[in-house]
């Protein structure tokens, strides 16, 4: 030991004692104390001197700084005349044990700490290392430590927690997990080296009940794996029995759920799964015996496969099925299997919905009222079903519960609805439906009010943008903070494609809209083509002047923000035409897409309103040129018909012909132009109900043209954006039961939702737990998110079940907290939301399995 070091390590001393006892046993060091000079500090020198040298210490000298040193070993306790002044100060050592304890500032109790655990102090091979590990401990150690406590911090020195002053078990076996899916694992073999392996496995035994003659990390874990699972059915997995503690179980789920160790996690439940037989198991399992857990991929595959099942032999309530798949939101795979889960969902939905239609219509007047009040719902969850279907690329999976809705959309929905429709459009000789306004009056009837007020509007034209889709846009919109929407509707004009539909939606001079007598199936305003966005600004400032424009929407996202600022401020009128699903399913390679780009317009709707907002946009108005109908599966023969159209035939389309003179058969209506609300001679020819004409290099699942109730009623949103936020949280109520008393290992309790989330009641995110009154989790955590929308209010009852840690032990016969906190917008935090209190009243019976 060089004098540099004793130096130093007297020093450190000194901070904490006054008195110092060194004896030089092997009597080599005499230069080192001869040279030693440390400020402050008297040195004395024991030669047979002892009363002397005590009475300074105590009585000459009360409060000065001694070293009192002795060339010899220390003496036998009975011989040692200073033995009491030892014991109440510090003896200083100079072998490497007595440095190493010195270093860390321990008193010689822990002198097995270092004599035990050697190489973690020095090794020959890696001293930069052990001098790292050296330095770490000192930090996290404290005056209360123990040696128990002493060794865990090793521990988690070893695996690089050491962001913790407080060592816990359960994040250095996290630590040890992770190097599971790894090819080498030298954390652990750090350990061994260090000869701390005992003191790991007795711990993970002390903590969670792990016993093996020869304990590995991976026995652990797939132990692990394998009781928290039978915990969880309540039944030993393969005959073994559950051989962890309900804390394992705690431990397990929040391993499951961090963010940190997800990745690790999934390996090893994926690794483990099938050496442990869960698919073997779970073929053995109800659907309610599995709910709840999530420990495997295949759990989620065993719940939605039964689920597929449940919903297609109509075995449980629409209830039930949203039910279960909003609580699987809350599981470890949802995220995988989120497109399933909800196709299960939107399925039973849809046919609980189909069994309460009644497809009544006595007039055209009540055939658009239903529509606009009920019926539109099953055209838009058959969408919704088809675009999961399609995201979750599990054709297999849901072959039988598809085949099953495309029937009974069609033969019980799609076609017994317009043929009924189909009858009032016979019985018109105008085209045009009482009490619903017409396209052609949409800019007088929405836009000129805002005008009149002298108010900017922005008129955004999403093609092919059906009502059931406006529908859903409202909502979105309304769940924005500070924007309110309004959804109303209007009758497109006929036939229902794009350019009449565009065309129709512009400002109205005297002059009337006709179809252009060629072959392009243009539209005239007048003597101004209307067609593309170019003549549609034209037609825009020839009636309304230079301030107002038309613009595509691709255009105005490209521009900055003070270009679009400037073209706002220089504009009391916008058109601001989108098309991405008329785009999108008017090509037969890419009609099949026309509900994922229904999905994606309505993200893009939002982006355009945000900016226009952005750009001191307050009023919106969003509809659409028509709607279309779409098919999913295949059309039959049947579903065409003959062209049987004579005349002078000028364009035709897969559900509409134009033409001058046209005659048709019993399965077409012909319109004059004057019946249509145009001028000039050419007429229309449409297919009755949804049938189609065939075309040539066209698709056929996705059209428009025709006068079906999907095609002709269109959206027309109204949005104004607040100057106040609007959005309130979900309330939620703890349903205590009829106990406040908790005399077992777990707790159940109820949260309810004390009303359904709508546009503007947003869900409410809470973290439940079981706290002492000092804050300590003695339980496991859920993270919840309450979002039920359902008005029954039995339907808004999430039922939780906490399981207590060792730790609840220490809290027998004390008050405990039920905590829900929520997070803190823009941190990590939590705060207070609600809390219910509990008496811990556990017999000691209570633990006992049997």
């Amino acid at each position: 030991m060089t004098e540099n070091r004793i130096q130093q390590a007297l020093s450190r001393l000194f901070q904490k004692h006054r008195i110092v006892f060194w004896y030089d046993d092997k009597q080599e060091l005499r230069d080192a104390f001869e040279t030693l000079a440390i400020e402050g500090v008297e040195k004395l020198e024991i030669q047979n001197n002892e009363f002397g040298i005590k009475h300074k210490l105590l009585r000459e000298c009360p409060k000065q700084s001694f070293l009192v040193y002795k060339e010899d070993k220390q003496p036998e306790p009975l011989q040692n005349w200073l033995l009491d002044v030892e014991l109440a100060n510090i003896t200083f050592r100079t072998d490497q044990v007595a440095i190493w304890l010195s270093e860390l500032e321990l008193p010689n109790e822990f002198t097995e700490i270092v004599e035990q655990h050697t190489a973690f102090f020095d090794t020959a091979k890696a001293k930069v290392q052990a001098e790292k590990r050296k330095k770490i401990l000192k930090k996290l150690l404290s005056n209360e430590d123990t040696l128990s406590k002493i060794r865990l911090k090793m521990l988690a020195v070893c695996v690089g927690a050491i962001q913790l002053a407080d060592a816990r078990i359960d994040v250095i076996l996290e630590a040890l997990l992770a190097e599971l899916v790894k090819p080498k694992q030298p954390l652990f073999g750090l350990i061994q080296r260090c000869h701390l392996e005992d003191f790991l496995w007795q711990q993970v035994e002390r903590f969670y009940g792990y016993s093996n003659e020869h304990p590995t990390v991976k026995d652990f874990a797939i132990e692990l794996f394998k009781s928290c699972y039978s915990m969880g059915v309540n039944s030993s997995l393969n005959g073994d029995g559950i051989n962890l503690s309900s804390d394992a179980l705690v431990f397990f789920k929040r391993w499951k759920d961090s963010r940190t160790h997800q990745e690790v996690f999934e390996v090893l439940s994926d690794n483990y799964a099938e050496l442990l037989s869960v698919e073997e198991d779970l073929n053995k399992r109800n659907l309610k015996e599995v709910i709840e857990l999530d420990y495997f991929r295949l759990i989620d595959k065993k719940v939605i496969y039964e689920l597929v099942k449940t919903v297609e032999q109509r075995t449980l309530s629409e209830g039930e099925v949203t039910l279960w798949c909003r609580g699987r939101r809350q599981g470890h795979w949802f995220a995988e299997f989120k497109y399933l889960y909800e196709a299960v969902d939107i399925a039973s939905q849809f046919f609980a919905l189909l069994d309460t239609i009644q497809l009544d219509m006595a007039t055209a007047s009540e055939a658009v009222q239903g529509y606009v009040s009920h019926w539109y719902r099953l055209d838009q969850l058959y969408r919704q079903y088809v675009y999961c279907l399609k995201v979750s690329s599990q054709n297999t999976l849901l072959n039988s519960l598809s085949e099953k809705i495309e029937n009974l959309y069609t033969n019980r929905y799609l076609l017994p609805l317009n043929n009924a429709w189909q009858s009032h459009v016979d019985g018109m000789s105008n085209w045009r439906v009482p009490n619903v306004v017409p396209q052609t009056q949409f800019f007088a009837n929405w836009v000129k009010p805002y005008l009149d007020k002298n108010n900017k509007i922005c008129v955004i034209i999403s093609d092919a943008f059906r009502y059931e889709a406006g529908e859903e846009m409202v909502g979105r919109i309304r769940q924005e903070d500070r924007y309110q929407a309004k959804l109303e509707h209007a009758l497109s004009s006929l036939p229902s494609y794009t350019q009449l539909g565009m065309a129709s939606l512009l400002p109205k001079s005297q002059v009337v809209l006709s179809f252009a007598e060629n072959k392009t199936g243009t539209v005239n305003a007048g003597a101004l083509s209307t067609q593309g966005t170019d003549n549609r600004d034209k037609v825009l400032k020839s009636i309304l002047g230079e301030r107002s424009c038309a613009v595509q929407a691709k255009q105005f996202m490209e521009m900055t923000i003070p270009e679009s600022r400037e073209l706002i401020k220089a504009n009391d009128v916008m058109y601001i035409y989108h098309n991405r699903i008329d785009h999108t399913g008017d090509k037969m390679q890419s009609e099949g897409e026309a509900f994922e780009a229904t999905e994606k317009t309505f993200d893009d709707l939002m982006k355009l309103i945000k900016k226009l907002a952005n750009a001191n946009v307050n009023s919106f108005l969003i509809t659409a040129d028509h709607g279309f109908i779409y098919q999913n599966k295949p059309l039959d023969d049947s579903d065409f018909l003959a062209n049987d159209v004579k005349g002078e035939v000028l364009y035709n389309d897969r559900r509409f012909v134009l033409g001058k003179g046209l005659s048709c058969g019993q399965s077409l209506k012909s319109f004059s132009a004057e019946e249509l609300g145009l001028s000039g001679d050419v007429h229309a020819a449409i297919p009755k109900g949804i049938q189609r004409l065939r075309l040539r290099g066209s698709g056929s699942r996705f059209v428009h043209g025709g006068a079906s109730l999907q095609e002709v009623i269109i959206p027309v949103i109204s949005i104004n954006k607040k100057r106040q936020s609007d959005i309130a949280f979900v309330e939620v109520d703890i349903l205590r039961g009829g106990t406040n008393v908790i005399t077992s290992g777990q707790l159940s309790v109820t949260l309810y939702q004390t009303e359904p989330v709508t546009d503007k009641i947003r869900p409410r995110r809470l973290k439940a737990g079981i706290y002492t009154e000092g804050g300590t989790l003695i339980s496991d955590k859920h993270d919840l998110i309450l979002d039920l929308t359902s008005e029954n209010p039995r339907e808004r009852e999430l039922k939780l079940r906490f399981v207590l840690t060792q730790e609840a032990d220490a809290a027998n016969n004390q008050e405990v907290l039920l905590k829900l906190e929520e997070p803190e917008d823009g941190s990590s935090q939590y705060r207070k939301y609600k809390e219910l209190r509990y008496t811990v009243r556990r017999s000691f019976t209570s633990d006992f399995d049997f």
